[in-house]
């Protein structure tokens, strides 16, 4: 039966909890009807930051609208994957309606759909989150009570989990040991959020002409709470690739053998799909293209050697092969999540390299950019095309960028063109890296 929230059908959806344990009946569901319902090619979706399973639905419904249109003749099924994640409700959503990304209240204060976010995403952190709730409400002018809001954004996001969970949060290893924990966490919170507000009120205000007003240091701390929350999602991204979503691919390829499988992923949902290649068994090779748009992590977690410290690489090194296809890295210049506040969040402890002039394409950048601000870096033989070019030009395998910019170009500070991924173009780039016909 067909979905009536759904733009497509077959459709089917797997849900993960945040160690990545699946709904076994939405999982048995897939497996049981994707042969009887004669599915070669089976799209694969995750989202990335995310308020509910509504906003993912609709992100879905979104993004496959064009498919049948542009592969009428293909035996097409799709799978949304909905896992624990959430998205700051401050941040725009082009295209969508405001009850899934709404007009809200100026920062710093911490709006009721965050903070019911915030408590959904982190249970049993209801005091911690009323604690930042209120030091944002108040904005105290001390320094000390910005260490005390940083103290307790690391406490909510556990930055150390026990476990082997602190592996999916790294994007680089250094003789098998992960990378240190971000600057953000691990020094003064107070410069990080001075650091943190002049990096919005440039966003805000590219040109300088905001004034000579200092920016306030707890809109800093708002954007220290997202990005640590954000830091949270992608550990738990790598963790229900690895453990989750390749788990099931790998039993997929047991039940429907001749089923091609195509995965998607958007923000850390891009992450959640690379991590997936980690997870799937030895020999499973029904993974035929992998696209990420927007991809919210490091631009060097495919490397074998990183050009700054050839001790080390990245996390994913060569996961790349476990593609019977292409990996194709779409990248935007107008998304300022990752052109700007990624960089900024990323930088590991101990790193002495400073931001006073924004330029993060020649410092932060290069070193802890993202996949979804300049494409895979340090890969050799890794083309990159324009959009418009890419349809002709695609490799049958390994890495490929490709400069959405042309399409991924709308969407307000502070995450810019990040979630504007809702495009025919990039619906028949998929197609496209998957041989779809």
């Amino acid at each position: 039966m067909a979905d009536p929230a759904m733009s497509v059908t077959p459709y089917w959806e797997l849900t993960f909890d945040a160690d990545g344990d699946p709904d076994t009946g939405r999982r048995h569901r897939l497996l049981a009807e994707v042969v009887d319902r004669g599915v070669k090619d089976l799209v694969v979706f995750s989202h990335g930051w995310n308020s509910d399973r509504s906003g993912a639905t609709r992100l879905y419904s979104s993004f496959f609208a064009p498919f049948p249109q542009l592969a009428p003749a293909a035996r097409l099924g799709y799978v949304g994957v909905v896992w624990p994640s959430m998205r700051f409700s401050d941040e725009p959503i082009p295209d969508f309606p405001r009850s899934v990304a709404a007009e809200m209240p100026p920062r710093p204060v911490l709006d009721k759909d965050t903070r019911h976010a915030l408590l959904e995403t982190f249970p049993g952190r209801a005091t911690v989150i009323d604690q930042l709730s209120r030091l944002l409400d108040q904005q105290p002018p001390e320094e000390a009570e910005l260490e005390e809001f940083g103290r307790l954004v690391r406490m909510l996001v556990d930055v150390v989990p026990p476990g082997p969970q602190a592996l999916f949060a790294a994007d680089t290893l250094a003789e098998g040991v992960p990378q240190d924990e971000p600057e953000m966490f691990a020094g003064s919170a107070a410069t990080v959020c001075e650091e943190f507000a002049r990096a919005l009120a440039h966003l805000e205000s590219p040109d300088g002409v905001e004034g000579f007003a200092l920016p306030n240091p707890w809109d800093g701390a708002h954007e220290l709470l997202r990005q640590g929350t954000y830091y949270a999602m992608k550990r738990r991204a790598g963790t229900v690739g690895e453990r989750g979503l390749g788990r099931v691919i790998g039993q997929l390829a047991k039940a429907a053998p001749g089923v091609r499988v195509h995965l998607v992923g958007h923000s850390f949902g891009g992450r959640l799909v690379s991590f997936a290649l980690r997870g799937l068994p030895e020999g499973v090779r029904t993974v035929k293209s992998v696209t990420l748009l927007q991809g919210a992590f490091s631009h060097y977690a495919f490397a074998t050697r990183l050009p700054h410290d050839t001790r080390a690489g990245g996390v994913l090194q060569g996961q790349q092969n476990r593609v019977d296809g292409p990996l194709v890295c779409c990248f935007s210049s107008h998304d300022s999540a990752l052109g700007t506040l990624y960089p900024l969040a990323s930088r590991m402890a101990g790193d002495a390299q400073g931001v006073a002039a924004f330029d993060l394409g020649r410092t932060l950048g290069a070193k802890w950019g993202a996949m979804g601000h300049d494409g895979v870096q340090a890969v050799p033989d890794t083309p990159s095309f324009k959009l418009a070019d890419a349809f002709r030009k695609l490799p049958a395998k390994g890495c490929v960028n490709v400069d959405a910019a042309a399409v991924v170009r709308r969407g307000g500070p502070p995450s810019g063109a990040h979630s504007d991924i809702c495009h025919r173009e990039l619906a028949q780039l998929v197609l496209a890296a998957g041989r779809i016909h």
